[in-house]
C-alpha cells in the first residue's frame, strides 16, 4: 500500500481529532514537497543548481512573509522548538523570563528564567510583566500567543507596547495559530511552526524583527543556525501557510468552528467541563474533563472506537504527570486530571465532531453506570 494510501484509510477509517499536536498534511503541501525533492542540490552550494535551489527557498520566505504581512527577517529552522530556543539563548539582552504556561521547549532552553504568573482570568499577569521590565536590563519575555492544552489567546498586543517601551525583547509562541484569522506583527521575535498548519513536520521559523536582535551563532540561515536548509519541507511550509492565509479570509472567525460551540453546549449538559478562563479562545481547541474517568482511562476508550485525542501538548502528555500548564492556571486536580484535548483542523467535518459529541456522551453515560 502506497503512502498516501495509507494517510487516506487512516483518515477515513478513524476520526482524527488532534490537530493541535499535528495536523494531516494538506494536498498542497505534498505537492510542494514533491517540487523541492526535484531539488536536490544545497541552496549554499555556487553552481547553477544550487543557484536554482536558492532561489526556490528565498522564493518561499518570500511568499510566507507576504501572507503573515511581516516585514522582517524569517530564520528557517527545524521546527518550532529548535527556533524557541534561538530566540531564547540567542537573543541579545539580560534576564530570561517567560510565562508559567509556556511550552517546554522554553523552559529546555532557558531553565533559569524568571516565571511570570497568569492571573485570574487566565492572563500573563501585567504586573508581573512590568516589575520585570523594572529590572532595566533590557529583558527578554516569553509569552505564548495561543495556549495548546486549553485554547486561551494571550492578549499580546497588550504586552507588546508594553515590553517595547520597556526597553524589553518579546518572544512570542504563535504555533498554534490556525485557530485564528489574525497574525501577531506586534512582537520582536515570533515562532511558527509548520506541522501546525497542515505543513511538513521538522520545519519551523524564527520571525524575527531586526536581525541586530540576535547574537549570530555561525552557519546558515544568516548565520543564526547550522544546517543544510530542508527545501522540500521549507516549500511544503510555505504552501500551508499560504494555504492559512486562504483560509481566513475566504472564513472569519465569526462563522468559524461552530460546530465545536454546539459540543461544549451538549456536553454541558451531560456533565462536561470545559475548563476556561476569561477572554479570547481558538474555536479548534476545546479541553473537557469527564465526569468519573481519567483522562488515561477516555484516551483508551476513545482509541479503540476510532477517535483520536489527546490528554495535553503531545510533547508532554507521554510523563504521565499533571500537567504543569493546567497547574498554572490553577485548575482543580482532580478536574486536570479528567481532563482531555479534543483540537480539529484543516480537515475536520461537522459530521466528525458531531460523531465524537455522540461517543463521549456513551463513554460519560458507562462510567456512570459503573461507577453506580
Amino acid at each position: 500500500m502506497s503512502a498516501q494510501a495509507i494517510g487516506t484509510n487512516l483518515l477515513t477509517q478513524r476520526i482524527y481529532l488532534d490537530h493541535a499536536a499535528t495536523s494531516p498534511m494538506l494536498p498542497q503541501a505534498r505537492e510542494a514537497m514533491i517540487e523541492g525533492m526535484l531539488r536536490w542540490a544545497n541552496p549554499s552550494s555556487p553552481h547553477a543548481e544550487g543557484r536554482a535551489a536558492r532561489a526556490a527557498l528565498e522564493d518561499a520566505r518570500t511568499r510566507i512573509k507576504a501572507t503573515l504581512g511581516w516585514q522582517g527577517h524569517v530564520i528557517f529552522t527545524g521546527g518550532a522548538s529548535e527556533a524557541l530556543g534561538i530566540a531564547m539563548r540567542l537573543a541579545k539582552g539580560g534576564r530570561r523570563w517567560r510565562s508559567s504556561v509556556e511550552h517546554d521547549a522554553v523552559l529546555r532552553a532557558a531553565p533559569d528564567a524568571g516565571v511570570l504568573p497568569v492571573n485570574g482570568e487566565w492572563d500573563v499577569d501585567f504586573d508581573a510583566v512590568r516589575d520585570a521590565l523594572a529590572v532595566g536590563d533590557r529583558p527578554v519575555i516569553a509569552i505564548q500567543w495561543v495556549n495548546p492544552e486549553t485554547g486561551k489567546v494571550q492578549p499580546i498586543e497588550r504586552y507588546a507596547p508594553m515590553i517595547a517601551e520597556g526597553g524589553g525583547v518579546m518572544v512570542t509562541d504563535a504555533s498554534q495559530l490556525w485557530g485564528l484569522n489574525r497574525f501577531p506583527r506586534e512582537g520582536d521575535l515570533i515562532v511558527l511552526s509548520a506541522h501546525k498548519l497542515g505543513g511538513p513536520i521538522g520545519v519551523g521559523a524564527l520571525l524575527v524583527g531586526d536581525l541586530a536582535l540576535l547574537e549570530a551563532s555561525g552557519g546558515q540561515e544568516f548565520g543564526y543556525r547550522g544546517g543544510t536548509e530542508n527545501l522540500p519541507a521549507v516549500l511544503g511550509f510555505a504552501a500551508a501557510v499560504e494555504a492559512w492565509g486562504a483560509r481566513r479570509t475566504a472564513m472569519p472567525d465569526a462563522e468559524r468552528h461552530h460546530e465545536m460551540m454546539d459540543l461544549h453546549r451538549t456536553l454541558k449538559s451531560y456533565g462536561a467541563h470545559q475548563l476556561m478562563g476569561y477572554g479570547e479562545y481558538v474555536g479548534n481547541i476545546r479541553a473537557l474533563a469527564m465526569p468519573g474517568l481519567s483522562a488515561a482511562a477516555q484516551l483508551v476508550r476513545f482509541d479503540l472506537k476510532g477517535f483520536a485525542v489527546s490528554a495535553g501538548s503531545a510533547c508532554a502528555s507521554g510523563t504521565l504527570k499533571p500537567s504543569r500548564v493546567l497547574q498554572a492556571f490553577g485548575v482543580d486536580p482532580d478536574v486536570a486530571r479528567r481532563t482531555i484535548r479534543v483540537s480539529m483542523g484543516w480537515s475536520t467535518t461537522a459530521e466528525e465532531i458531531r460523531a465524537f459529541t455522540d461517543m463521549w456522551i456513551d463513554i460519560a453515560a458507562d462510567a456512570g453506570a459503573r461507577a453506580a
